[in-house]
């Protein structure tokens, strides 16, 4: 706990600051709408018939969709055997706890990892994850997607046409943060995340970064069933 506090003014002063960060924010905002409008605008690339596997089986990429005509897939980072996996992926995704609400809009939002089904069924009751798993450990989808095994993971969007599965999007990286409810929340606090290279006051507690996020042990002591 840190007693760093920042500059305590009278109200006034206070409004008119945050007034002037405001214009910053709104503009901000205007810049996200308008990303999202050209993000609409992007071409598609045709996908392959690609077949993976669920909980029951073998089953088309096609037919993840369920019915619904658009599917966010979340590709898991994953290392064959280990006790836990990523703990970014881990925690990130353990915060889908209700997403029926894509079914309003036509949309379905998966995991798939490319580690074997069972051990991906198994480590998502492990950190309490109530996400649909999926695996592409028999086809080259992982790859194909921008996220091969052993390299890393991604975040794609599909939009299907009959039996026609289309590529819309992909994000790595940083670009995930705004599908999280956690740094948003982070990030509106007086000290943020505390980090060593953000942007802050003098004195205001910094440490490594990571260093306050929840690794998948955590996540699973929290969480896991």
């Amino acid at each position: 706990m840190s007693d760093a506090l920042p500059e305590v003014v009278d109200e006034q002063t206070w409004r008119d600051a945050l007034a002037e960060l405001r214009v910053r924010e709104k503009a901000a905002t205007r810049e996200l709408d308008a990303i999202a409008a050209q993000r609409r605008r992007l071409p598609a690339v045709e996908m392959p018939d690609y077949t993976l596997i669920g909980p029951d089986g073998p089953i088309r990429l096609a037919d993840i969709f369920d019915g619904r005509s658009q599917l966010i897939v979340y590709n898991h980072m994953w290392s064959d055997g280990a006790e836990f996996q990523c703990g970014g992926c881990t925690s990130l995704t353990t915060q889908y706890v209700r997403l029926d609400f894509l079914a309003n809009y036509d949309a379905r939002f998966v995991i798939v990892t490319n580690g074997p089904i069972d051990e991906a069924l198994a480590y998502k009751a492990r950190v309490g994850n109530k996400m649909d798993w999926y695996s592409s450990s028999e086809s080259s989808f992982g790859a194909d997607v921008d996220a091969a095994p052993g390299e890393g993971f991604g975040l794609n969007v599909f939009l299907r046409d009959g039996d026609t599965v289309y590529r819309t999007w992909h994000t790595a990286g940083r670009g995930t943060e705004q599908l999280a409810y956690t740094f948003p929340l982070i990030d509106v606090l007086p000290y943020g995340r505390q980090e060593e290279w953000q942007d802050s006051p003098d004195g205001w507690p910094q440490g490594p970064t990571y260093a306050g996020w929840l690794d998948s042990p955590d996540v699973a002591r929290l969480y896991g069933e």
